[in-house]
């Protein structure tokens, strides 16, 4: 060794990378490329110097690699560049030893030290630096950390230049560093795990490895790592004492990792892979990676590979590699096969003598080897009883996974399952370079951790609750290993770990809550007694008449001894008590619960006359639910209402709810009263308790309730109230009667307190379906062979019985549910107002109704008599159409002024539509009129009557239609060219659009139909007025329009539910139209904004 002058390139170079790391951090890649710039400068400085090779020193291979690149582009002359590391394959290393006419420049690691000899060395570029392998206490890994150089492996380093002559050694860093570096580099007991130290000396009896006499002892938390990964082998106890497994993994010559897959592997049958797979592990890889030939090695060893777990590749490189050593026609074809292959023959073969050696250990321990293949899960079950502190979940959304003691590594980029490694993964070694790396990885199940790691398994439970199921306390267990959840909520038991707790909770849900199924007439007592006095407080919509839970809790906790905590321990301990008695259970009344015991205070006033559990409407008992919730859409009382039924419920009846409700609903109504009406009624309660005493019996629910309420202050009061006085917006939500609609089988079909909407929505599945038990029911009754009421067939009609006669089969439009069928006359004796109809004991009401089909009529059954009153007709003047043929077919062609009025008409319907109307109307007036005919001879009669009246009506019709259509279209004419005079206008047009509907002829009464022209002509005679005082029509319309409003809102509330006194006010409003814009016109009757004023008064009273 001799030093370099100051100013040479190569220190310059070493010197301005050691100035700059004194200054801040550089990155990993400049402080690489100012190395690989010194390294050049020196070789270049070494090469003037004279002949001889050079042995440059670096850390590893990746710096080996850089370096040969950055040399090779230097081009020194006449040199030639050789790495020189342990995973070179045995050729390339081969060359280093071979004399050479070049100057040679050997780039090596710390191998070169003191493993062998270069031959030819004369100088050396000593970088100071190499890669040491220390094991990480705190992360229980093995890293590869590139640190610097002590004094004496820089003196050995120098020692290699001056073996064949004197040498020159220039070291990349400053004198003054290489005088602050310790003399020695740490002894590898300092640098290595203790676990195989401290399980020796425990089997030899040796004294405790603390205390031992050590030149230089280990460190305390070195001690402690190697006890905590015998602990983790399950070599020793909690104590720190060996186990029997201890004494046998001692006896092996093994490092104690591998001497545990091992014994996993006995426990496994599984020894003949393991082996081969432990000795593997403890060689050097025999495969090699050529830089010049990656590409070609990958896909070599690619063959070998398996998708689930890279420790099975070793067996399939042994299984070739026997069947190749059995094959083999020489040595040297074996090489070249292994070569062809890119394996080392070398470390085959050292691989095969490590094997060899545990198979010797293994038989002289008498183990038998297994025949048959062990299967995935028993090979990786006893690896990882050695390998438990190397196991990793994958970590969610990131690309790391997560290992034992909360570190985190990544999968070795040469793997070949970095895509498809699973959620669980255990390595055969964590190596920290750059990055903390997992090698030779295996998928695994959580499952097999519990099993393996079993000792080691960190259990908690959580959410204990009773289960009434299973009828036991459970809780959800979690498993954890090293920090990671093997399992979590898994379902078990509770009771043995907490007897107390457990008992508390089988308790409280058992007895308390009601969540048991059991047999013990105490428990369906007390739960009916429960269920009873919880319904008390519903109907009294008072919380305070059951006790507390914890009054029910102490109640049981006194009576129940201690240790019972699960429905079989107490149904063990109840009968056994009852039988100590020697009483009857309902005697000795054990765990009986009282009415006392469970009521703070009687709830005085609910009785069964004012919370009734059924209501019945036509004929239907209905069940009755009460709620005590406010907000809640069960709040308050709910009528439970078949589907069958929906139409047949009785809005007004409702209104009432129940006699126990009238009391508050009846304040509430009086209480949103004006204050200036309200005040004769004060106090309220007491005025609320007397109406509801006043409507008992047979008045309540016979009316409507704010019609009964209303003449009730009149009657006591002298008052005279009006329905839109009170504001029922004001009032809460359970003091309105809320309905449930169910199927056949119970299911609810919609639920709410609007009974309009409900019908609209399920009103027609609801009249098929009354349609069909009406049906069912009479062809039951006919089967048996009893008389319908008041349904006797005639020859001629078709009665439905259990199924459809052969004529019904043909007409399409037929329904299943008719009782007559194919009607085209009256054959069928007398037809009913009212059908009973006899179901589970109930009998309901039903509505019989002629139903127009088109080219024949039915007989079917409605669940409401406007229904069938409005069908009937129609029905009935079908049934006259069909007997009137004739006569019909005449006036379809002779109808006068047909054309003209089709004209007139175009714009809202066809001739053909107007004509139909015209007869149709014809028909209504000669057999129509009431009363309706209701057997078979009236029918006829009618019909006889009609036909000789049918052709003059039509004629007056007609005559009468034209005159209001040709008025129709005049004012249609004057709206057009009266469009500027605004909300008029648009007043005025509504009017016609209302008048003239396109089927206005038959949806108007005959006796107002007659007053159209009189309305049309009023309509044009206030366009003419208008144009010439618009402003005595807008006062006019000021006082007209708040009445129209009124009447407009009400008849939107009717949700098109007819109501004869809206339909006679709407009349007026078009009479009060005349009186005010075409006085001239007269009216039938007196009428003034005043006397209308009147009549709605009296309407909402």
């Amino acid at each position: 060794y001799r030093p370099v002058v100051e100013d040479s390139p190569a220190v310059k170079a070493a010197q301005g990378t050691t100035g700059r790391e004194k200054g801040k951090p550089q990155r990993e890649s400049a402080r690489d490329r100012d190395l690989m710039d010194a390294i050049v400068d020196a070789v270049d400085e070494l090469c003037r110097e004279g002949s001889g090779d050079v042995l440059v020193f670096l850390p590893g291979e990746r710096e080996i690699r850089d370096a040969a690149e950055a040399l090779r582009k230097h081009h020194p002359p006449h040199t030639e560049i050789l790495p020189l590391f342990a995973r070179l394959s045995a050729q390339e290393q081969e060359r280093v030893f071979k004399p050479s006419n070049a100057r040679r420049i050997v780039l090596a690691t710390n191998v070169a030290e003191t493993s062998l000899t270069v031959p030819g060395i004369r100088y050396v570029v000593d970088t100071g630096l190499a890669r040491v392998k220390r094991y990480s206490y705190r992360n229980k890994v093995e890293q590869l950390q590139i640190e610097s150089i002590a004094q004496a492996a820089a003196n050995q380093r120098a020692g290699r230049c001056g073996r064949v002559a004197d040498g020159i050694c220039i070291r990349l860093y400053e004198e003054q560093d290489f005088l602050s570096r310790p003399k020695f580099s740490d002894p590898e007991i300092l640098r290595s795990s203790l676990a195989a130290v401290i399980l020796r000396m425990k089997s030899l009896h040796l004294t405790a490895i603390e205390t031992f006499p050590f030149i230089e002892p280990p460190p305390g938390r070195a001690i402690a790592d190697g006890y905590q990964l015998l602990g983790e082998l399950g070599a020793v106890d909690d104590d720190n004492a060996l186990t029997p497994l201890g004494r046998e993994l001692a006896r092996l010559p093994l490092d104690p990792r591998v001497g545990r897959m091992i014994l996993g592997a006995r426990d496994e049958q599984s020894l003949r892979e393991v082996l081969i797979i432990a000795s593997a592990l403890s060689v050097q890889d025999p495969r090699d990676r050529p830089i010049e030939a990656q590409e070609q090695a990958d896909q070599a060893h690619r063959r070998f590979a398996d998708e689930r777990s890279e420790f099975l590749q070793w067996l399939k490189i042994w299984a070739w590699f026997e069947e190749a050593v059995a094959h083999k026609k020489s040595n040297r074809q074996l090489i070249d096969s292994c070569r062809a292959n890119f394996l080392s023959h070398l470390r085959l073969r050292e691989w095969r003598d490590v094997h060899s050696q545990l198979l010797t250990v293994v038989r002289e321990h008498g183990w038998r080897i297994n025949e048959s293949v062990a299967t995935y899960e028993q090979i990786h079950h006893a690896l990882l009883t050695g390998l438990l502190g190397n196991i990793g979940l994958k970590a969610d959304d990131e690309p790391h996974f997560l290992g034992a003691r909360g570190i985190k590594f990544h999968l070795w980029p040469g793997s070949a399952l970095v895509k498809k490694a699973g959620r669980w993964v255990v390595a055969a070694e964590l190596v920290e370079t750059s990055r903390l790396y997992a090698r030779c990885i295996a998928k695994i199940e959580p499952e097999w951790l519990e099993k393996v790691g079993a000792h080691l398994l960190k259990k908690s439970l959580s959410e204990p609750h009773w289960e009434k199921r299973a009828a036991q306390v459970s809780a959800y267990e979690r498993g954890v290993l090293y920090g990671l959840p093997v399992y979590q909520r898994r379902r078990v038991a509770f009771g043995r770990q907490d007897p107390a707790r457990a008992r508390e909770l089988f308790i409280r849900g058992a007895l308390v809550e009601g969540e048991f199924d059991t047999k013990l007439a105490f428990f369906a007592h007390n739960r009916k007694l429960l269920a009873d006095i919880e319904q008390l407080e519903h109907k009294s919509r008072r919380q305070d008449v059951l006790v507390d839970d914890e009054l029910i809790y102490g109640f049981y906790d006194q009576a129940i001894p201690e240790g019972i905590y699960s429905g079989a321990s107490f149904e063990r301990w109840y009968r056994d008590e009852v039988k100590k008695s020697g009483q009857p259970e309902d005697k000795q009344r054990l765990l009986y619960l009282s009415r006392d015991d469970l009521m703070r205070h009687e709830a005085a006033g609910v009785t069964t006359d004012l919370f009734p559990k059924r209501m019945t409407m036509s004929g239907v008992a209905m069940a009755l639910t009460y709620h005590f919730e406010p907000g809640s859409p069960r709040d308050g009382v709910t009528l439970v209402v078949p589907l069958y039924a929906l139409n047949q419920v009785d809005a007004r009846r409702c209104e009432w709810l129940v006699q126990g409700m009238l009391k508050e609903k009846a304040q509430l109504l009086l209480k949103s009263l004006p204050q200036k009406l309200r005040r004769h009624c004060v106090p309220l309660p007491d005025y609320a308790a007397g109406f509801a005493e006043r409507v008992s019996g047979e008045r309540f629910g016979a009316r409507g309730l704010l019609e009964a309420l209303i003449e009730d202050v009149r009657e006591q009061k002298q008052i005279a109230l009006k329905l839109a006085d009170f504001k029922l917006e004001t009032l809460p939500a359970h003091l309105f009667m809320n309905f449930k609609v169910i199927d056949e089988h119970g299911r609810q079909l919609a639920m709410g307190r609007n009974l309009a909407q409900l019908r609209a929505e399920l009103g027609a599945q609801a009249q098929q379906q009354f349609q069909k038990l009406a049906a069912s029911a009479t062809a039951q009754v006919a089967q048996a062979g009893e008389s319908v009421p008041e349904q006797r067939a005639q020859p001629g009609a078709a009665p439905r019985t259990g199924a459809p006669s052969d004529a019904a089969e043909t007409v399409a439009t037929t329904t299943a549910t008719a009782l007559y069928e194919n009607l085209t006359t009256w054959n069928f004796g007398k037809l009913p107002e009212l059908l009973e109809i006899r179901r589970g004991g109930q009998t309901l009401f039903g509505y019989p109704a002629l139903v127009d089909r088109g080219t024949h009529c039915d007989v079917e059954v409605f669940d409401s008599p406007e229904e069938a009153a409005r069908i009937h007709r129609a029905g009935l003047r079908r049934l006259f159409a069909l007997q009137l043929r004739e006569p019909i077919r005449y006036l379809e062609k002779n109808l006068p002024g047909l054309r003209e009025m089709a004209m007139h008409f175009m714009a809202r319907a066809t001739q053909e539509e107007l004509r139909d109307q015209l007869i149709e109307l014809a028909l209504d007036r000669a057999c129509l009129q009431d009363p309706l005919p209701a057997d078979d001879a009236a029918f006829h009669a009618r019909r006889d009557e009609g036909r000789g009246r049918l052709s003059l009506l039509a004629q007056e019709i007609a005559r009468l239609v034209g005159q209001i259509l040709a008025e129709y279209a005049s004012v249609a004419k004057k709206l057009v060219q009266a469009k500027a005079f605004g909300q008029a206008a648009a007043d005025m047009q509504a009017q016609l659009d209302a008048l003239t509907g396109k089927r206005f002829i038959v949806d108007t009464p005959y006796a107002q139909l007659v007053h159209f022209p009189r309305y049309l002509k009023g309509i044009a005679l206030r366009i003419d007025k208008l144009r010439a005082d618009a402003a005595r029509d807008a006062r006019q319309f000021a006082e007209f329009q708040p009445l129209m409003q009124q009447y407009q809102r009400a008849l939107s509330q009717r949700g098109g539910v007819f109501d004869p006194r809206l339909s006679e006010f709407r009349w007026l409003l078009e009479e009060l139209r005349i009186s005010l814009f075409a006085q001239e016109l007269r009216t039938p009757m007196p009428v003034s904004v005043k006397r209308l004023y009147k009549v709605w008064e009296s309407m909402q009273r």
